[in-house]
C-alpha cells in the first residue's frame, strides 16, 4: 500500500505485515514471505514466547519448556544465544520485540499476528454471536489450523500444550457444527461429520450432530443405525449407556419431532455456491502446490491452450503428457496448473501417483488406481468388481457427464494410462512421465509438452525464493557456482536451498566449495539419467544432518513400499519411537524426506535411488535392517489378522530379532483394519522383498496374515500373487504342511476371482498333500472349500458330498468345536438346497447348539439363516421368521451388511407367506436398499419382489 504526500518525492510505505504461525509448523512470515527461524531449539524458544505473548516468562521456566527436566550444562547460555538470534530476526518488524525484565523474557506482539491467539479471539467472539455469524467466525478460526500444533517440535511442555489445543480445536469444531446445523446447513456438513465420527467414536455430542444431519437429509434409518452402533460400542467397551442428550436426540428422530427439521440456509458469503452433488462425494485429491514455484510461464500458457482455453465450457477429452527428466518439476507444473484451473472442474479432481520409476517399488497397477478413484467417488469396496474390465466400466460410468480433472503422475508407459482414461468429453486428463509416451499421443490424441530444466534466471529466482535475494547478491560468484552444479534441476536447487536455510551461518562460498569437491568424483547431470547428477547435492545434504539421521536415511533405501510409518521405521533402524520421530523430522527439514500424509514418510524417487545406493554400501547392515523390518510387519500383521478372524489356527512365528519392535495388539477389529489399510501398500512389496532375500518363512507367513484382509477388501489379485510366492517359498523349504496350506489359500483367492479351474487345481494339490501327511483336520478345510467351490458352480449335490467329508474329518480329529458346527451348518444348508428340509433342520439345530456353546456370533448367525430357510420351505413360516430375525440381529451387530441384507430378503419371503404384505414390503425395501448400495447382483431380484408387493 502506497500513500502519496504533497509532492511526488514524498512517498511512505506501510509497515510490514508480520504473521506468526504455531497451529502447524512454527513459522514466521513478513509480507507473505517466510523468514528462516533457525533449528529446532531456537524455534522452541520462539514457540514458548508466542504462547505467552505479551506476558513475561521467567528464564528458568523458558529453559524447562525448551529442554524439559534434562537440560544440558550450558543450556542457559544457549538460551541467551537463541534469544539474541531471534531478536535479530525480529529487528525489521516494528512493535515486535523480545525484552528481558525482572520477571523474565517478554515477546511484545500484536495478538492477532499470532494464529493461536487469533484463533482463541475468534472462538470467544463466536460464542457471543448469533448462529450465522458464529458459524463464519468459527470457520475462520478453524481455517487457521494447518496440521498438528508445533509440528516437528517436541518437548514435555509442548506435548501438554498440544493436547490442550487439540481439545480447543475439537470444541470449536463442535460449536461450528451446532451453529451450521442451526442455520440449516446439514447437507453441507453430513459427509464431514460422518468422517469426524470415525476419528472420534466416543464423542456423543458429535454423534448427535451426525444423527441430526442425516435425519434432515432424509436418511432417518442411517441416523438410527448410527445411534445403535454408538450405543453398542459404549455397552461393549465401557459397560455404559449413552448420555441423556444423545438419548434425547434418538427419541426425537424416532418420533419425527418437527422441531428437528429446518430449511437449508446457505452461508451469507457463499449464496451462489453449488449444493452437494446428489451422485456422490466431490473428490478434491490434488496435493498442495509448491509454495516456492517460480517461472514456467510459457509452459503454463501452453497448458492453458492444450487443455482448452474457455473456462465457460466443459473441457474436451484431452491428455497432455508432460515429459521430462526426473526431478525436473513435472509434478509441480501439473499441480500448479491444476490448482490454478480447479474452478473449471467443479465436479472434482482425482490424483494418483503411479510410481512408474521408483527404484525399489513396482509401478502401481491400473486396477489399484481405479479402486482408489472409485473409493473417492463413494463406491463401497463390496460394490467394486473383481476384474479390471468391470472396474473400468464402473469408473467411466461414474465420471460420465461430470466436469472433472484427472491427474496421473509419474507414469511409466501408455498401457498404464489407458484403463484410467474417462470416456466422457467433459473430463480432462493430465499425465506426467519421464518418457515421451508416443503411443499415448498416437492412440489417444495426447498433446505432448516437453519440459526442460529451468533457465538460469528462473533457477536464480527459485534459490532466492528459499534463501533470499540479498544473500545471493552478497556472494554472486558462489551463487553462480551453485546454479552450475544444480544445472537448472528444481529438485537439486530445492535441496541446496534447504541446506542453506537450515544452516544460516554457513556462507554460500563454503557450500559451493563442498559441491565442487564432490563434483569431481561424480557424474555430471545427464538429461537421460538425471539421478546421477544429484549425488553431489544429496551427499552434502546427508553429511549436514546428524549421524543418526544419515544412517536412517541410508536404511530407508531398503524399505519396501511407497512410504513408511514411525513404528516400521523404528524397527528398520532399531531405534525407539521417539528417536525415530526426531530423525525423521530432521530429514523432513533437510528436504530429504516428505511427510505425507501425517505420520507417514516418503522420498522422491531420485532421493530414494541415492538412499538405495548408500544402503548397498553396507550389505550386512542392510540385511539386518531388512530382517528387523520384516519381523515387525509379520508379527504386527499376525496380531491384526487374528482380530479379523479369531477362529483361525495361529501361526508359529519366528522370534523377532533384536531391535524389531512389535507394538501392542490393535485394540479391536476396526483398529486392525485401519492398520492393514495404512500398511497394505508396503506389505505386498515386503512379501516380494522376503522372497528376494530368501527369508522363506516370512515369504509364506506374511501372505497368510493378509488372507482375510485381502478377501474383505477385494484385493484378490494381490492375494493370489502373494500366495504364489508363498507356494514357491514353502516349496524351497520342503515344508509340505505349509505348502498345502498355501495352495488352499491360493484357491480361495482364485475362487473369488471366478477362476474356478485354477482354484480347483490348487485345492486338489492341497488335498493330495494333506492326505500324504495324514492330516485329517487340514483335509477337512480343503473339503469345506471344495464344497463352497461346487456351490459357486451351481452343483449342490457335489457340494453336499464335500461338506459331509469335511464334517467326518473334523469329527475324527481334535478340531475346535466351532469348526464342527460350521461343517454341520454347511451340510444342513446344502440339504436344504436339495429339498431335504427335515434333515437340514436336524443338522442345523445341532450346529446351532455347538456355536452357542462356542459363543461364535458368525457361527450362530449363519446357522439361524439356514434354519429359517428350511422352516420356510416346510411351511412353518412363524418359526422361519423367528430364525431370520435372530440372524439379522447378529449380522447387524457384527456390521456384516451383505449377509444382513440377504437374510432380510429371506425374512421378507416368510412374511409374505404369512400374508403380512406390509411387513414383507418394508423388509424387502431394507434389503434392496442395502444390496443396491453394495452393488450386489441380487438387488434387481429383490426390487422385483418389492414392486409386486406394493401396498395400497
Amino acid at each position: 500500500m502506497v500513500a502519496a504526500g504533497g509532492g511526488g518525492d514524498n512517498v511512505a510505505m506501510s509497515a510490514p505485515t508480520v504473521e506468526f504461525r504455531v497451529l502447524g509448523a512454527v513459522e514466521m512470515y513478513v509480507d507473505g514471505r517466510g523468514v528462516p527461524l533457525g533449528h529446532a531449539r531456537q524455534r522452541q524458544v520462539l514457540a514458548a514466547l508466542l504462547v505467552e505473548a505479551n506476558r513475561p516468562v521467567p528464564a528458568d521456566t523458558l529453559r524447562e519448556r525448551v529442554w524439559g527436566d534434562g537440560a544440558p550444562q550450558g543450556a542457559q547460555g544457549s538460551l541467551h544465544t537463541y534469544v539474541s538470534r531471534l531478536r535479530r530476526t525480529l529487528g525489521a518488524v516494528p512493535d515486535t520485540v523480545i525484552r528481558r525484565g525482572t520477571a523474565g523474557y517478554v515477546l511484545t506482539v500484536d495478538p492477532d499476528a499470532v494464529d493461536l491467539h487469533l484463533f482463541r479471539r475468534l472462538v470467544g467472539e463466536a460464542r457471543a454471536a448469533d448462529d450465522d455469524a458464529a458459524a463464519g467466525l468459527l470457520t475462520r478460526a478453524l481455517d487457521l489450523w494447518r496440521g498438528e500444533a508445533f509440528a516437528t517440535l517436541d518437548s514435555p511442555w509442548l506435548a501438554g500444550i498440544r493436547t490442550t489445543l487439540d481439545g480447543e480445536r475439537m470444541a470449536a469444531e463442535l460449536d461450528r457444527n451446532d451453529a451450521a446445523l442451526h442455520c440449516g446447513r446439514h447437507a453441507d456438513l453430513v459427509t464431514e461429520l460422518a468422517a469426524a465420527a470415525v476419528a472420534h467414536p466416543w464423542d456423543e455430542r458429535l454423534a448427535a450432530q451426525v444423527m441430526v444431519a442425516m435425519y434432515r437429509c432424509g436418511r432417518q434409518a442411517e441416523a438410527l443405525e448410527h445411534y445403535r452402533a454408538v450405543r453398542a460400542r459404549l455397552a461393549d467397551e465401557l459397560g455404559a449407556d449413552p448420555g441423556p442428550a444423545l438419548q434425547q436426540t434418538f427419541q426425537r428422530i424416532v418420533r419425527a419431532d418437527p422441531t428437528l427439521t429446518v430449511t437449508y440456509q446457505p452461508p451469507r458469503a457463499a449464496t451462489d455456491a453449488p449444493g452437494p452433488d446428489p451422485r456422490g462425494p466431490i473428490p478434491r485429491q490434488l496435493p498442495a502446490s509448491s509454495p516456492s514455484f517460480v517461472g514456467r510461464a510459457a509452459e503454463l500458457d501452453m497448458l492453458d491452450l492444450l487443455m482448452g482455453p474457455d473456462p465457460g465450457r466443459p473441457a474436451t477429452v484431452l491428455v497432455s503428457a508432460i515429459g521430462g527428466a526426473g526431478g525436473i518439476g513435472k509434478t509441480w507444473l501439473a499441480l500448479r496448473w491444476a490448482h490454478r484451473n480447479s474452478h473449471r472442474f467443479p465436479d472434482g479432481q482425482l490424483y494418483a501417483n503411479l510410481r512408474g520409476f521408483e527404484p525399489a517399488t513396482a509401478p502401481v497397477e491400473p486396477r489399484v488406481v481405479l479402486r482408489r478413484f472409485l473409493d473417492a467417488l463413494g463406491v463401497e469396496p463390496a460394490r467394486m468388481p473383481a476384474d479390471l474390465d468391470g472396474l473400468e466400466a464402473l469408473y467411466r460410468s461414474l465420471v460420465a457427464g461430470r466436469r472433472m480433472l484427472i491427474v496421473l503422475d509419474n507414469v511409466r508407459d501408455a498401457a498404464t494410462v489407458a484403463p484410467l482414461l474417462p470416456g466422457s468429453p467433459t473430463c480432462a486428463v493430465l499425465v506426467t512421465s519421464r518418457h515421451r509416451l508416443p503411443t499415448l499421443v498416437s492412440a489417444h490424441g495426447a498433446r505432448p509438452l516437453a519440459l526442460d530444466v529451468l533457465a538460469e534466471a528462473e533457477a536464480l529466482d527459485l534459490l532466492a525464493a528459499h534463501i533470499g535475494a540479498a544473500r545471493l547478491a552478497a556472494e554472486p560468484s558462489a551463487a553462480r557456482s551453485l546454479l552450475r552444479h544444480c544445472a537448472g534441476l528444481p529438485l537439486a536447487l530445492g535441496t541446496v536451498a534447504a541446506r542453506a536455510v537450515l544452516e544460516p551461518g554457513i556462507d554460500l562460498r563454503t557450500l559451493a566449495a563442498e559441491l565442487d569437491a564432490a563434483a569431481g568424483r561424480l557424474d555430471a547431470l545427464d538429461a537421460d539419467a538425471p539421478e546421477t547428477g544429484l549425488r553431489s547435492v544429496l551427499s552434502c545434504s546427508v553429511r549436514a544432518v546428524t549421524p543418526a539421521a544419515a544412517r536412517f536415511f541410508a536404511l530407508l533405501g531398503s524399505a519396501p513400499g511407497p512410504d513408511i510409518g514411525v513404528a516400521a521405521g523404528s524397527s528398520l533402524a532399531a531405534l525407539p519411537a521417539a528417536s525415530t520421530r526426531t530423525v525423521l523430522r530432521e530429514l523432513v527439514a533437510a528436504h530429504l524426506v516428505q511427510e505425507h500424509p501425517p505420520g507417514r514418510y516418503r522420498m522422491h524417487d531420485l532421493v530414494r535411488l541415492y538412499a538405495t545406493e548408500l544402503a548397498g554400501r553396507d550389505e550386512p547392515e542392510r540385511g539386518r535392517a531388512v530382517r528387523r523390518l520384516l519381523d515387525h510387519y509379520l508379527h504386527t500383521a499376525h496380531r491384526a489378522a487374528m482380530l479379523l478372524s479369531p477362529h483361525r489356527d495361529p501361526l508359529d512365528l519366528p522370534e523377532p530379532v533384536a531391535g524389531a519392535g512389535v507394538p501392542p495388539d490393535p485394540s479391536d477389529l476396526d483398529a486392525a483394519m485401519a492398520w492393514f489399510d495404512a500398511e497394505y501398500p508396503a506389505l505386498i512389496p515386503a512379501i516380494r522383498l522376503a522372497d528376494e532375500c530368501r527369508l522363506d518363512v516370512h515369504a509364506w507367513q506374511l501372505p497368510w496374515t493378509l488372507a482375510t484382509y485381502c478377501d474383505r477388501r477385494g484385493h484378490w489379485q494381490d492375494w493370489a500373487a502373494a500366495q504364489r510366492i508363498a507356494i514357491d517359498a514353502t516349496g524351497r523349504t520342503g515344508d509340505l504342511e505349509h505348502l498345502a496350506q498355501a495352495h488352499r489359500l491360493a484357491a480361495n483367492a482364485y475362487s473369488n476371482l471366478r477362476d474356478v479351474a485354477t482354484a480347483r487345481d490348487h485345492l486338489d494339490e492341497s488335498l493330495r498333500l494333506y492326505e500324504h501327511l495324514g492330516d485329517g483336520a487340514a483335509g477337512a478345510h480343503v473339503q469345506f472349500d471344495l464344497a463352497l467351490l461346487s456351490d459357486r458352480e451351481g452343483r449342490p449335490e457335489q457340494a453336499l458330498g464335500h461338506a459331509r467329508r469335511s464334517l467326518d474329518l473334523y469329527r475324527g480329529s481334535d478340531a475346535a468345536p466351532i469348526k464342527v458346527a460350521v461343517a454341520l451348518n454347511a451340510v444342513g444348508w446344502y440339504l436344504g438346497q436339495l429339498g431335504r428340509y427335515r434333515e437340514a433342520v436336524d443338522h442345523c439345530r445341532e450346529a446351532l447348539a455347538i456355536a452357542q456353546r462356542a459363543e461364535s456370533p458368525y457361527g450362530q448367525a449363519n446357522t439361524w439363516d439356514s434354519l429359517g430357510y428350511a422352516y420356510h420351505h416346510l411351511g412353518q413360516h412363524d418359526e422361519a421368521i423367528s430364525c431370520y430375525r435372530q440372524a439379522v440381529t447378529l449380522f447387524h451387530g457384527m456390521g456384516d451388511r451383505h449377509a444382513e441384507a440377504l437374510t432380510l430378503d429371506h425374512l421378507g419371503d416368510s412374511q409374505q407367506a404369512t400374508g403380512d404384505r406390509a411387513a414383507a414390503h418394508d423388509t424387502w425395501r431394507r434389503a434392496a436398499d442395502t444390496l443396491t448400495e453394495l452393488g450386489h447382483p441380487d438387488a434387481g431380484t429383490v426390487r422385483a419382489k418389492l414392486s409386486s408387493s406394493e401396498v395400497a
